[in-house]
């Protein structure tokens, strides 16, 4: 496989990530992926549906589409295989390309191996390595050895969506049913379904079902591709090949120098072979010495062997290295260092719990062992000990178990009308809420705005600001030629402003209509001065005598 030309970024993934690849190579190739789909089976969509329609069985139409599954998976799985590579192949060319790819070790997708939840990634084991028959079924295990349970929440996940889509497309039909009519449009549906289907709504389900699966099929077909992509950078390491042929690449034309360097140093090296195997053997024979001087004094000196040793002169730094100047103190600094080091010393804190046995215990333990007891025996009393202890402490948990089951018994009639939300509460007396009602002269006054001062000034503010807004009302009817009805609301007032001519006087019929929605509904009156603003504002922009 020509890895150095692949167009996608190799790496070892996780199983969701590998499915995201997938995905993403279904959404760059989808023209050719979808369209080879769609090419592959709407005829054998419209050569069954024919034969269920003929026949009266439509059940058997959708069967055998769902089970032509894998043939209509074979052209976006080659339609992704060279799209990997950058080759870009269009729906006719990879549906061309069947009659001559990967005919050996498919069929059994078409019969034994049709119920199998991990077709995604076994099916390109198949198609796209070409392997001997003895070879395929260690190839398929190997490559499901480490994507097995994301394949098969593939399956899952997809035949979920595959329903969603189905019953949602059933479920939109009655959003364009008005409600009133929808509860006798549920009664006529169910009566149709399950007294006798019409032939064309077999047809219809049929072809929902054909259409969720052509367009959840490619991407089952490019996650399962991204997961076999990802076991084989795992297992062949595609990835680090990959970076080492980027390195080979970067490095070919600096080899020629690199040649060129290695024969000039070449006449160099056995000059510093001879001086270093010189010094090597200069090393040996001083060493050689030393152990000679360390034996001799042993045979001699007996007893006193550490003592010469360590009194020694040919142990000195001087005797060892002769005249030449050695820095012995910059050794032992670097002699420290090296066993400061933590990774030449590693220390690790390591924490354990054990039982603090009890001191009349051991006391016990002590005596039996002062009358030549055996311990064994010792530690089976102790045992038994224990064991009784837990005994006890079960005992006392089953027993304060059946206490507080007890307890529930006598007090169910206290708390179990409260848990089935039955129970009786004492209903607090609610406030009464105090109206007040908004008498509005049915014949306005020439002086709308004087005269909604004054009932301001008696302490009738919400009728001052009624009397403004039915005002405010009339003077819209004059100047838009509209005639709202009796009992028009805010909102259509507001809309039927809009035909005002002026910017002004719609802004102004809004601020008076919030202002007395706020006060109407909301309790949230204005200032006496924000009151007044507004009283003079109207007066002026909508022609109101003073």
């Amino acid at each position: 496989m020509r890895i150095d030309q692949l167009d996608v970024a190799l790496r070892a993934r996780s199983g969701w990530e590998a499915m995201e690849l997938g995905s993403a190579l279904v959404r760059r190739h989808a023209r050719a992926v979808w369209g080879s789909w769609l090419l592959a089976s709407a005829p054998l969509f419209v050569l069954f549906n024919a034969l269920a329609w003929w026949l009266d069985g439509f059940a058997w139409a959708w069967l055998a589409m769902w089970w032509c599954k894998p043939l209509f998976e074979r052209a976006p799985l080659y339609v992704l295989s060279r799209g990997i590579f950058g080759e870009q192949v269009g729906a006719r060319a990879a549906l061309a390309a069947q009659r001559q790819w990967g005919g050996t070790g498919f069929w059994g997708y078409l019969g034994w191996r049709r119920f199998s939840a991990l077709r995604s990634v076994c099916l390109p084991v198949n198609l796209l390595e070409g392997n001997a028959p003895a070879q395929r079924g260690p190839r398929r295990r190997a490559v499901v050895a480490g994507a097995g349970g994301s394949a098969m929440a593939l399956t899952v996940i997809c035949m979920v969506f595959e329903l969603v889509l189905v019953l949602g497309a059933i479920a939109s039909v009655f959003l364009f049913i008005p409600l009133e009519l929808l509860p006798d449009s549920w009664r006529a549906a169910w009566a149709m379904v399950s007294v006798e289907t019409p032939p064309w709504a077999k047809l219809a389900l049929n072809l929902l079902c054909w259409l969720g699966g052509a367009l959840i099929g490619p991407f089952y077909v490019g996650a399962g591709f991204g997961l076999y992509l990802n076991r084989r950078t795992q297992m062949e390491a595609w990835d680090v090949e990959i970076a080492l042929r980027r390195l080979r690449e970067r490095l070919l034309p600096a080899a020629s120098t690199l040649a060129l360097l290695l024969c000039l140093a070449l006449p160099l090296a056995p000059a510093h072979a001879q001086d270093a195997s010189e010094a090597e053997r200069a090393a040996d024979e001083a060493w050689q010495g030393v152990q000679d001087q360390e034996a001799a004094d042993r045979a001699a000196g007996g007893e006193d062997d550490s003592a010469n040793a360590a009194n020694d002169p040919a142990n000195t730094a001087a005797g060892i290295f002769g005249d030449e100047p050695v820095d012995t103190a910059g050794f032992r600094q670097a002699v420290n260092r090296a066993y400061e080091d933590p990774l030449q010393r590693p220390v690790r804190q390591v924490s354990e719990w054990k039982r603090i046995e009890d001191v009349a215990d051991t006391k016990k333990e002590e005596k039996a062992l002062d009358k030549d007891s055996k311990p064994e025996d010792v530690s089976g009393k102790r045992r038994s000990a224990q064991q009784w202890i837990a005994r006890l402490a079960e005992w006392g948990l089953w027993a304060a178990l059946g206490v507080l089951v007890l307890v529930l018994l006598l007090t169910a009639r206290l708390w179990w009308p409260w848990l089935r939300g039955t129970g009786r509460r004492r209903r607090k007396d609610a406030p009464q809420v105090q109206e007040e009602t908004v008498e509005v002269p049915v014949v306005l006054p020439p002086d709308v705005a004087t005269q909604a001062g004054l009932l301001w000034d008696q302490g009738r503010p919400r009728q001052a600001l009624a009397l403004l807004y039915r005002a405010s009302v009339r003077t819209l009817m004059e100047r838009t030629g509209i005639a709202l009805p009796p009992g028009a609301t805010e909102a259509q007032c507001l809309r039927a402003s809009r035909r005002m001519p002026e910017a002004a006087d719609r802004d102004l019929f809004a601020r008076i209509v919030r202002m007395w929605q706020y006060a109407a509904y909301g309790g949230r009156l204005p200032a006496r001065d924000e009151f007044d603003a507004l009283a003079t504002t109207l007066r002026q922009q909508f022609g109101w005598k003073a």
